[in-house]
């Protein structure tokens, strides 16, 4: 039998370039943006059978947990693991690998994140557990997305010599990780054919992660390390406040993945989405004959290539819209023209700026 796997995902975003759907009080992973479950339901199920739920942890921010919990009633209480502030992922990873590695020393665990759009789930899970060999093997596996367009919103990893396949999927050295390019770059790379989109979703042993951050980014486990003796204790709480307060912020790719030497990615066999913006809804809602996506009570009339997509109890109802997205909620209504959600984020902090932190 081999060693049990873990799965860590990350829940801590705040989601509000899907406002005002996504609040700071339920961001995106917590709400149905699309489909009946909430996203981090959704990715919970997608790790299973694979990684069963009591082998399944959570990291989220205090402000966060208890709903968290409350929508993951199958996962252990002390799996939900409250940051006492954002401190990015590279902080994330660590405790969670410091957790992990004391519940079950030396076992590989998945770190992924809770807001992505994967299919099919048996797919991903046969890249996961092909991940979760080469982890053992004591390497750090990151996995990619063969591009389908130029995509500027990416980071990108170069595909390197390959590696031994594992149950018939892929596997290479990375050559080197690359930073969101330019359109015409972008383009250069999908030509190219040897460039992954970057996932964001990892897997290696708990001891190994810690043994590079130990390496790359000592200061981080320093902080952390002392906390596996408190796990499980009634004052792991405060003793995490006290060393996660004063930590930097810093991400798991800029502390890590791009400055260890032996990485290996996996290249997914399944579609993957981060759905970062209302714009990505388009290819997850089904369309009628003139392209509409609804989702909630809605109603379009003469309406091409829009989406109109309602939380709350009224009715919406489109007429005449071309290329539009219009979203509603009981406090506040969001249009805007199709290819600039990313926008979004502008309208929050312009509401932000104007006193209007209650609708946020």
């Amino acid at each position: 039998m081999s060693d049990p796997l873990y799965a860590v995902i990350m829940a801590g975003g705040s989601g509000t370039r899907f406002w005002p759907a996504s609040r700071a009080a339920t961001p995106k992973q917590l709400i149905r943006i699309a489909g009946t479950t909430t996203m981090i339901q959704a990715t919970v199920a997608r790790v299973q059978p694979l990684i069963p739920a009591e082998r399944v942890l959570v990291v989220t921010t205090a402000a966060l947990a208890e709903e968290t919990r409350r929508q993951l009633p199958m996962l252990k209480r002390e799996h939900i693991i409250a940051e006492p502030v954002g401190r990015d992922t590279a902080a994330a990873v660590a405790l969670a690998a410091v957790v992990v590695d004391r519940v079950a020393p030396g076992a590989a665990m998945v770190l992924l994140p809770a807001d992505q759009v994967i299919e099919p789930a048996d797919a991903f899970q046969r890249a996961l557990a092909a991940g979760a060999v080469v982890a053992r093997q004591g390497r750090l596996v990151t996995f990619g997305i063969p591009p389908r367009f130029p995509a500027t919103g990416y980071g990108y990893i170069k595909v390197g010599a390959a590696l031994p396949m594992v149950d018939g999927v892929g596997v290479a050295r990375v050559e080197r990780f690359v930073e969101k390019p330019t359109q015409a770059v972008a383009a250069e790379y999908l030509a190219d054919g040897g460039y992954r989109w970057n996932a964001g979703i990892f897997a290696w042993r708990g001891d190994v992660v810690l043994r590079e951050l130990d390496t790359h980014c000592p200061w981080l486990t320093a902080a952390l390390r002392p906390l596996a003796g408190h796990w499980g204790t009634p004052g792991f709480a405060e003793e995490l406040r006290r060393v996660y307060e004063p930590l930097r912020r810093i991400s798991i790719d800029y502390a890590l993945m791009e400055k260890a030497a032996d990485i290996a990615v996996i290249t997914g066999d399944f579609t993957w989405d981060d759905l970062g913006s209302w714009d990505a809804l388009y290819d997850h809602l089904p369309a009628d004959a003139a392209g509409v996506r609804a989702h909630g009570d809605c109603l379009g009339l003469d309406c091409h290539d829009s989406l109109l997509a309602n939380y709350g109890p009224q009715v919406v109802v489109g007429i005449g819209l071309d290329g539009v997205t219009v979203v509603a909620t009981p406090d506040a209504v969001l249009v805007v023209p199709k290819g600039q959600s990313q926008r979004v984020k502008e309208a929050v902090e312009a509401l932000k700026a104007r006193g209007r932190g209650g609708l946020l």
